[in-house]
C-alpha cells in the first residue's frame, strides 16, 4: 500500500472513530438529560396538587365571605382564604410553567441557569405558600364553619385565639430557624449540607438534577 493510500485510510479511520465517539457522547448526554427530566417529575406532581389545593381554597373563601358579609370575622377569614388560595394557585402554575419550558436540547450551561432559576422560584413558592399554614389552617377551619348557620352576634371561640397565638409563635420560630440555617450554610464548604437526603427548602429533586447537569458539564470540558 502506497503512502498516500495509507494516509487516506488512516484519516478515514480517524473520522469514523470521531463519529462513533460523537454518537456515544450524544447517547450518554441524552440518557443523563432524561434522568434530569425525571428528577423534576415529583416536583410537577406536587405543584399540580398545590394548584388543585389553591383552587379549592379559592372556592372555599368565596363561599365563606359571600355568605357572611354581615359577620366581620367570617368575612375577613373568607377574604384571606380566598387571597391565599389565589397566591397558592398562581405560584404553582408559575412553577409548573417554568419547569415545563426548560429546553433540554439547549447547551448544558443554559439548562443549568434555568435550573438555578427554577430552584429560586420553588424556594419562593415554598416560603410564600408553606410557612403561612401555621396560621392559615385556623382561617380555613373558620371558613368551613362559615358555610353553616352562624350567629353573627356570637363571640369568637377561645380556641381560635389560642390557635392563632400558637401559629404566630410557630411562624416566628420557623423564620428564625430558617435564617439561622441559611447563615450556617453560607459559612460552610459547598455541599456540606446538601447530601440529597434532607434539604430544608424541599427542592431535593431540583438539586439532584443540578448535580447530574454538573456531571454532564464535566464530561464536556474533559
Amino acid at each position: 500500500m502506497e503512502l498516500d493510500e495509507l494516509k487516506s485510510a488512516w484519516r478515514s479511520l480517524g473520522e469514523q472513530l470521531e463519529r462513533q465517539q460523537d454518537i456515544q457522547w450524544q447517547l450518554l448526554r441524552d440518557s443523563r438529560l432524561g434522568r434530569v427530566r425525571g428528577q423534576l417529575r415529583p416536583l410537577l406532581w406536587g405543584q399540580a396538587l398545590q394548584l388543585l389545593l389553591g383552587v379549592g381554597l379559592i372556592a372555599l373563601g368565596v363561599a365563606c365571605w359571600t355568605r357572611n358579609t354581615d359577620a366581620p370575622a367570617l368575612l375577613a377569614s373568607g377574604l384571606l382564604v380566598h387571597a391565599f388560595g389565589l397566591v397558592t394557585a398562581v405560584m404553582a402554575a408559575l412553577t409548573i410553567a417554568f419547569a415545563a419550558t426548560i429546553d433540554y436540547s439547549a447547551p448544558v450551561l443554559v439548562i443549568q441557569r434555568r435550573m438555578a432559576r427554577l430552584l429560586r422560584l420553588f424556594v419562593i413558592n415554598a416560603n410564600a405558600c408553606g410557612w403561612p399554614w401555621w396560621i392559615m389552617w385556623v382561617l380555613v377551619v373558620v371558613a368551613f364553619a362559615g358555610l353553616g348557620e352562624v350567629d353573627p352576634a356570637a363571640g369568637t371561640p377561645g380556641w381560635i385565639a389560642i390557635s392563632l397565638a400558637v401559629g404566630v409563635a410557630g411562624l416566628l420560630g420557623t423564620w428564625g430557624w430558617s435564617a439561622w440555617s441559611s447563615r450556617r450554610r453560607r459559612g460552610s464548604p459547598p455541599g456540606a449540607h446538601d447530601d440529597g437526603r434532607c434539604v430544608a427548602d424541599g427542592g431535593d429533586g431540583i438539586r439532584r438534577a443540578q448535580r447530574l447537569l454538573d456531571e454532564i458539564a464535566q464530561f464536556e470540558r474533559g
